[in-house]
């Protein structure tokens, strides 16, 4: 357990630039308490000391702006940074060495029962404001760009962008060679566009149409 403390600590400075001493760790980082509650928590959980545990998971997340279910599983080495809106489902399992960004969610998709949460593999790094849903799984040492909302399963070495996530770079290949911050995949833009296209096709029809029935009926009229 004391092995487990001290990686969590010292994961934060290989992590955040910001990290000054231990004292300032121990005592300001956010993400740092959320993860020592939940050890306490899911120590409790897996001897059914539910409520216990439910009670524990709720004053950290009202101490730190952090919810993870105490059935959660997480591994050694996970960083939180910032943490604030981070929400980590119930049957949700963490691989070593992942780092979430504030808001991440690893949710579930409906009232599904059994395994509804993600499968995160090793070294995975999930920015701002991701949302990874339902019972799927990213591959080892991959990466979700902010913002994105993952569905499916993500291959290992792949970085992931867009709503919903597309992945763009597999095993240090770039998909999309054209991509960049800011260009990024936009599935309903090209959808809104698409349409955009069609009604100005069905408009130039409905015009030519309109164009044949009058020339008809001016010839009808001669």
């Amino acid at each position: 357990m004391f092995k487990k403390l001290k990686e969590d600590v010292e994961v934060v400075f290989d992590q955040d630039p910001a990290a000054r001493t231990y004292l300032e760790v121990v005592l300001t980082y956010s993400g740092l308490h959320a993860i020592w509650a939940h050890r306490m928590a899911h120590w409790l959980f897996k001897r059914k000391y539910y409520f216990v545990a439910r009670v524990i998971s709720q004053a950290s997340r009202f101490f730190t702006g952090i919810e993870i279910h105490p059935g959660a599983k997480i591994g050694r080495r996970f960083f939180i940074d910032h943490g604030m809106g981070v929400v980590i489902g119930e049957t949700c399992e963490i691989g070593d060495n992942v780092t979430v960004f504030q808001g991440v969610t690893l949710g579930g998709t409906g009232k599904e029962k059994g395994k509804r949460h993600p499968t995160v593999k090793d070294n995975v790094l999930i920015s701002t404001g991701a949302k990874v849903l339902g019972s799927i799984t990213i591959g080892e040492n991959s990466k979700i760009g902010a913002g994105s909302v993952v569905l499916k399963d993500v291959p290992p070495n792949s970085t992931v962008v867009g709503v919903p996530g597309r992945v763009v770079i597999q095993d240090g290949v770039r998909l999309r060679k054209d991509l960049n911050h800011t260009d990024l995949p936009d599935p309903i833009s090209d959808r809104c566009r698409d349409i955009e296209v069609e009604i100005q096709r069905l408009k130039r029809e409905l015009e030519e149409a309109r164009n044949e029935r009058s020339s008809t009926h001016a010839n009808t009229n001669i």
